[in-house]
């Protein structure tokens, strides 16, 4: 897959497959599209394209974007696309000039003069063009206009349940990780790198890698501990994750201490990724350090026999 970061740069195909949206997560439902997208393409004999958009939209258009934390960084979502065989991710920058732009503005300039579309995907629910007003049913009205064949990917649900990147955000700030999971059609993960801490666990048997993500938009799941598996220098661990501000110890700043089960290697600097499988318990304050250990020996319990 070819990672483009700039329109103007975009060698345009005879014939290209394309889908535009943010696509973070790169969930159940984006899978779907995109897949429906590669298999077009090379039944045509042409070139698969995703149209992204860096920043997200939201954080150029919204008054609270600070508090927005997407799924992906924009780093894992190239390595998922990639993964499904799309032959090219577009990185178009969202400016507020760009936001400016009318539906009909963007299907022309973007979509058909500098892409080339032949054949677009678009989720059932997705808008673009200033005030959002384009949709499937513009793209259907004027679809003779543009010379491209429009298809509609309906809504896609899991046991009933809606699959959209606002549902994954808001089942991991609960601390579903099991449910997010799903959604996503795998675990969500994380990475960061591993930085010095106090070594208080260390003292009491239980020695953790202390994690910095360094995407602050980055989303953690809420407060609590969590089974895990996770690979550093391409080795894979199981373990247990603590996610919060340690009340037993009058902790002040959020924190991710990561236990790995049977190592006892230097790790400091190191790059970790971590994937969560469950959820074991919400964060708790202890009476004692004591009724902390002994919680962790059974924090450790309950994660090997989800992990086994």
């Amino acid at each position: 897959m070819k990672v483009v970061d700039h329109i103007d740069a975009f060698d345009k195909p005879d014939y290209a497959v394309v889908t535009i949206g943010t696509f973070d997560g790169v969930h159940v439902g984006h899978q779907t599209i995109l897949k429906r997208v590669v298999d077009d393409a090379r039944k045509n004999n042409g070139k698969s394209v995703l149209i992204t958009f860096w920043p997200h939209p939201r954080f150029i258009l919204n008054k609270d974007a600070d508090k927005l934390k997407l799924l992906t960084t924009f780093e894992e979502k190239a390595e998922l696309v990639k993964d499904l065989g799309v032959d090219y991710l577009l990185k178009i920058a969202f400016t507020p000039e760009f936001s400016n732009l009318s539906a009909d503005e963007f299907v022309q300039q973007i979509l058909v003069d500098k892409v080339g579309t032949k054949h677009l995907f678009i989720g059932y629910d997705h808008h673009f063009g200033n005030n959002r007003e384009g949709n499937i049913q513009f793209l259907h009205a004027h679809a003779d206009k543009y010379g491209f064949e429009v298809n509609e990917i309906s809504r896609q649900e899991i046991d009933h349940i809606g699959i959209s990147s606002t549902k994954i955000r808001d089942t991991l700030a609960s601390g579903e990780i099991h449910l997010a999971n799903s959604l996503l059609g795998r675990r969500f993960s994380i990475r960061g790198k591993v930085i010095d801490g106090n070594k208080r666990g260390r003292s009491i048997g239980y020695p953790t890698a202390n994690i910095e993500v360094p995407e602050k938009y980055k989303l953690l799941p809420a407060d609590g501990a969590y089974a895990i598996e996770a690979s550093v220098d391409g080795e894979q661990y199981k373990g247990m994750l603590n996610i919060g501000f340690k009340p037993t110890v009058d902790g002040t700043k959020r924190t991710i201490e990561a236990h790995l089960f049977n190592f006892d290697e230097d790790i400091y600097q190191k790059d970790l990724i971590v994937e969560f499988v469950r959820c074991l318990r919400k964060e708790m304050k202890f009476s004692s350090i004591d009724e902390l250990k002994n919680q962790l020996h059974k924090d450790k319990e309950a994660a090997l026999n989800i992990l086994e």
